[in-house]
């Protein structure tokens, strides 16, 4: 697609009343692009209130129950898989022009979600889905980098990070009120209209960004997708710990090898090398990943303990889970606001000092949730994380040269993906043994002096003991690590950045 007359481009402005003078003018371009980020975000939680729904419709019995879990595993498959590859192509062939190519992929996926006669098919549209909506959040925080100088960036990457979060929040609301009316297949037909009226305005409001001029690297995009892919799948399966998981792991390693090879040899590889010089760039991936972890954390266990431990319905689980993502949006404003006057360190130290205290708080819960205490921690909790969101955007695309930003954008997106991919693998993993050492001290036998009656309640009284402190000891390793973050954070310096 080509550029838009700068000529007709300034017309659309005046049509608009829009003044290039005015310090709101370059927000009110970006209104399509949060706009398309906030569908895509919805988009990627509304199956958690629909997916009862299409278990119904493509009549699964309860031994194929685990078999549902791949709309969520196959959407998180493909947001991450192509998400370098398209933000390296999006510095060299424009990012308003890659943005569209994604959504476009997006509305795609979407009518072919909604089309789809068996389950195999829905995975594979959402797979396909995914791969649009998981490049439109790095090429997005590289549009900003475009419109706004380093020292003015802070305010639209929290208006970014927030437009993001709240997409989240109202995913399974908004699922939730689609199948009172309609078919869970409105869900994704409804993206249709809206995704056209993102394009319009993208088309027409986003001027094209300074490219990098270079080949596009397909060879080491495909080793890097192969290497995510089989990563995200193999990790999907440490609970088996099978032989295709060996070999998932051992096509990982070798298309890590081979990608790392094409990363020293190739002149103009997808990632260059130059990239992973800068200390602060290496640190807020580190950061990043850090994060990812501990958030997967929150939001499985929220919903577990509320639908096991406190006998809540899943509509409450998800209000528990609520009233922490709620608050993102608000943190995510306000770290932009402390980013621009106090820079990246401060910002990312409070909000990780915020979640980690957070943590620690929930891993003294009891089972007299709600109370005002429990729900002040979940709202400290999502602050916190909010407060993270623009200043690690900020400090990765600052530290690279102005025709990376697409690439560095990708990145760290995906490091707080593959953040949340590990933490989900091994919270399964070593929740199941942990759970299993918890209750084998448990004795199941009745006791002489016991009814039958207090033997059940002995047991259940165990049980449910066994399974709190289970969700405790999640909430105190997501404490550990967000410290483990700040200290990270605490040694990074400030600079000056390469992309004034």
């Amino acid at each position: 697609m080509q550029g838009v007359d700068l000529q007709n481009f300034a017309h659309t402005r005046s049509v608009l009343g829009i003044s290039s003078d005015s310090r709101i003018y370059p927000y009110l371009l970006l209104i399509p692009v949060f706009f398309g980020i906030f569908i895509a975000a919805d988009d990627q939680t509304v199956v958690v209130t629909i997916l009862p729904e299409i278990i119904r419709d493509f009549k699964f019995t309860t031994y194929e129950l685990d078999r549902a879990s791949w709309t969520i595993t196959g959407y998180l498959l493909g947001y991450i898989a192509a998400m370098p590859l398209i933000g390296s192509i999006s510095d060299i062939l424009g990012h308003r022009n890659m943005y569209i190519f994604c959504i476009i992929v997006f509305l795609i996926g979407s009518a072919l979600v909604a089309l789809s006669q068996s389950f195999y098919l829905l995975v594979a549209a959402r797979i396909f889905q995914a791969v649009g909506a998981g490049a439109l959040i790095p090429i997005s925080i590289a549009i900003v980098g475009d419109l706004f100088p380093n020292n003015n960036r802070a305010i639209p990457l929290g208006i970014l990070g927030a437009c993001a979060e709240a997409g989240a929040v109202i995913g399974p609301l908004w699922g939730g009120l689609i199948i009172k009316v309609l078919d869970w297949e409105w869900a994704f037909w409804i993206n249709i209209p809206l995704g056209f009226v993102v394009i319009l305005g993208v088309y027409f409001f986003i001027q094209d960004n300074i490219r990098r001029t270079a080949p596009i690297d397909f060879i080491g995009g495909g080793l890097l997708i192969i290497f995510l892919s089989t990563l995200t799948l193999a990790l999907s399966r440490i609970s088996n710990l099978d032989s295709i998981m060996f070999y998932l792991l051992i096509a990982c390693l070798i298309s890590l090898l081979l990608f790392s090879l094409r990363i020293g040899r190739f002149r103009n590889p997808l990632l260059p090398s130059e990239m992973f010089s800068s200390k602060v760039f290496n640190v807020v991936h580190l950061t990043h990943l850090v994060i990812g972890a501990a958030l997967i954390i929150s939001m499985v266990t929220l919903p577990l303990m509320a639908n096991t431990l406190l006998n809540m319905t899943p509509l409450d689980g998800g209000l528990m889970l609520m009233r922490m993502t709620v608050a993102i949006p608000v943190g995510a404003v306000i770290g932009a606001i402390i980013l621009k006057y106090y820079g990246h360190r401060i910002p990312i130290v409070i909000g990780l000092a915020f979640t980690s205290f957070s943590f620690y708080l929930m891993s003294n819960w009891g089972l007299d949730y709600p109370n005002y205490e429990t729900i002040l921690h979940l709202l400290m909790l999502g602050f916190g994380f909010g407060l993270v969101i623009a200043p690690i955007s900020s400090a990765a695309i600052g530290a690279v040269r102005i025709e990376l930003i697409g690439t560095a954008a990708a990145t760290i997106t995906a490091a707080r993906i593959m953040g949340m991919t590990l933490g989900l693998a091994t919270i399964t993993a070593w929740g199941m043994s942990r759970y299993s050492e918890l209750t084998y001290k448990i004795n199941f036998s009745p006791m002489s002096h016991e009814t039958f009656a207090e033997s059940q309640n002995r047991i259940i009284e165990g049980i449910t003991l066994s399974g709190l402190q289970l969700f405790q000891e999640f909430f105190l390793v997501a404490s550990i690590l967000c410290l483990i973050g700040m200290v990270f954070t605490i040694f990074m310096t400030e600079r000056a950045q390469n992309n004034e």
